[in-house]
């Protein structure tokens, strides 16, 4: 029984890997340096003192025992040799087992390591939980936003291969400049494995829908596995995002107060509304959501307290006041020129970086002639053709009535079997047509539109639906070049990489993709106060974003500056801030437009520029200006 209970007990030191290996490796090489020793005392002493004595006999056999060409100069009688000729032999395999396991257990450390399961001991840093498409443009905003940082830190958590991932970032980003990327491999819903990245010290906490069909469900569920960590007020700052926004109530729940939630189905649904007559919002909204343009901070001003609003934004060179954040934490876009900045308000400026962000000595001179005195136009009715129809399209047709002047009209063509409801602003006519069928969309008669929507097909696969959507809209411009009858075109693309393809012979689509959520999620996680932001910005109510005219602010062709338009835009109740020259509509990057312009360089503008502005028009409809774009945002 105690030898069944002996190797029982060496078989479970055993099991316990290297470091147990090395101590019975250790262990033997003491014993067998031991006896030999002792042996050499015993039968050979004469030898041992001619040697130096038993001390340096102990010296001896253990330098022969892990050295063994130390043999080749001994002398001595011939059992003192022999002796030293046993121990270098034993010393062989102790040694040669003792690489062995070495080598092994380095070649176990490092497969560890390649399967991503060490714990990141980074503080501060910004967790990604999941893998998607979206990973690369998180990642890839993140390393801009760090760049003046001397040391930042990403991990990402999915479950895949640690080297799958690294190896993708590399290929896709490329180079990560000061930011660390560090990857795990593990499930986010298991909370052994959220360990790995830390989150008790991370600064921020980003969950990406994963690309399966209960991408919220998987959403959700991390939520929930994140527990206490999300709820602590300590805790990291959590944001998601979520496909489908009848889920945000549920995700809000299982997430708590302080996470930061984007519906991207309704984010979707807006700008597409937004967009459809507002030429250029996409580069509008790119640069307001990407680090590598102009970005919205929140600044104490103590000189501006007691000031009002639009005194204050007259004062800035660099950087141009938009809004105000209350001590409150309530935000307000556009604010009255005669609000009132208290002790403790922020600013809120459009800005390239906050350290260029500067105040001026003296206001910039306004050139008074140059300013137009033109009306808002009459809104009118007008007519759209919104080709596909998907699970989107009840919530598109919901918000474009609410926008619409009475008697537009609004023609659905597609292969589906669309189900309009009735409205009271819109007229609506059903055609049945194969949206890539040249001689179907010829005989839709587009040319007799202002606005053609194109959505993407749900009931197919993400490449096909893209592919389908993009020779369509290839027919419709040039059906547009055809009949020289203009109009707007927005496009709904599902994969980003599909938006560029779009964009190469022409920019001025809209189109909507997961890009745009990401950009978000990034500016959230970042800074959460941003989120009140964006709200307000893409909301319903208050204030959203228009390309207006440039002949409504100044004279077509008088010299002046943006100083002069910011006025402009001031006695109009809006906030400007940029402008769209026509004649770089489709160069990029920018496509024209230009943001946060410097406010005393001279400017001339044309009838056909467009100013971006920030105005709250209300339910209004015309040619230039229409709809608006929401985030839904929690916390």
């Amino acid at each position: 029984m105690w030898r069944e209970r002996v190797r029982y007990w060496f078989d479970s030191t055993m099991s316990r890997g290297t470091p147990a290996l090395i101590v019975w490796l250790g262990c033997a090489s003491a014993v067998l340096v031991l006896v030999m020793s002792l042996l050499a005392i015993w039968l050979v002493p004469k030898d041992v003192v001619q040697h130096g004595g038993w001390a340096e006999m102990f010296w001896m056999t253990l330098m022969r025992a892990i050295d063994t060409g130390t043999v080749a100069g001994d002398s001595g009688s011939p059992l003192f040799l022999f002796l030293m000729l046993l121990i270098t032999i034993g010393g062989i395999f102790v040694v040669s087992a003792f690489i062995g396991v070495i080598t092994t257990g380095l070649d176990a450390k490092i497969e560890d390591l390649r399967k991503g399961r060490s714990r990141v001991v980074e503080r501060g840093h910004t967790v990604v939980l999941g893998w998607s498409e979206q990973v690369f443009t998180v990642v890839a905003e993140l390393v801009q936003a760090n760049q003046d940082q001397r040391r930042t830190c990403v991990a990402i958590l999915a479950d895949k291969d640690k080297v799958e991932m690294e190896d993708e970032l590399r290929a896709r980003i490329g180079d990560h400049g000061k930011t660390v990327v560090v990857c795990r491999t593990g499930n986010p819903l298991r909370p052994a494995d959220l360990d790995l990245v830390n989150l008790s010290a991370a600064s921020s906490v980003m969950v990406l829908p994963p690309a399966t069909e209960d991408a919220d469900i998987q959403v959700i569920k991390i939520l929930l596995a994140l527990g206490e960590r999300a709820r602590r007020a300590d805790g990291p700052q959590v944001v998601a995002a979520l496909r489908e926004s009848d889920n945000l109530a549920a995700a809000q729940l299982a997430g708590g107060p302080r996470t930061q939630l984007i519906g991207a189905d309704d984010l979707a649904v807006r700008l597409i509304v937004q967009a459809h007559r507002q030429s250029g919002l996409s580069a509008v909204c790119m640069e307001l959501l990407s680090f590598g343009g102009n970005e919205f901070y929140l600044r104490s001003d103590p000189a501006a307290v007691g000031q009002p609003f639009g005194d204050a934004s007259r004062t800035y060179d660099r950087g141009i006041p938009v809004g105000i954040r209350y001590v409150d934490g309530r935000v307000v876009l556009n604010p009255s020129v005669d609000a009132v900045l208290a002790d403790g308000d922020e600013l809120i400026l459009l800005a390239e970086d906050e350290a260029l962000i500067r105040r001026s000595a003296a206001p910039a001179q306004i050139v008074e002639d140059a300013i137009a005195l033109s009306a808002e136009p009459e809104p009118c009715p007008a007519r759209t053709l919104m080709i596909g129809w998907n699970k989107r399209a009840p919530k598109i047709l919901d918000l474009l009535d609410g926008f619409a002047t009475c008697g537009s009209h609004l023609q659905i063509a597609g292969t589906g079997e669309p189900r309009p409801g009735t409205y009271p602003n819109l007229t609506i006519g059903t055609t049945t047509c194969d949206p890539t069928n040249r001689g179907a969309l010829e005989a839709l008669d587009v040319g007799g539109y202002q606005h053609v929507i194109i959505l993407a097909a749900d009931d197919l696969d993400e490449q096909q639906a893209d592919a389908r959507t993009l020779l369509t809209l290839l027919h419709i411009r040039d059906l547009e070049q055809r009949l020289n009858a203009p109009y707007s075109i927005v496009s709904e693309i599902n994969d980003d990489a599909n938006r560029e393809i779009a964009q190469v012979t022409e920019a001025d689509d809209f189109v909507v993709s997961e890009k745009l959520i990401s950009l978000l999620l990034t500016q959230l996680s970042q800074n959460l106060h941003l989120a009140e932001v964006f709200t307000e910005l893409l909301g319903p109510e208050g204030a959203e974003i228009y390309l207006k005219p440039a002949g409504d602010y100044l004279v077509p062709g008088t010299v002046a500056n943006f100083a002069t338009v910011a006025e402009a835009a001031r006695r109009r109740g809006e906030t400007a801030i940029g402008y769209r020259v026509a004649s770089r509509f489709h160069q990029p990057p920018g496509y024209g437009v230009v943001l946060n312009p410097p406010r005393e360089a001279a400017l001339a503008l044309t009838a056909n520029d467009r100013v971006i502005v920030l105005a709250d028009l209300g339910l209004t409809d015309s040619s230039q200006v229409d709809a608006v774009g929401s985030v839904q945002a929690s916390g």
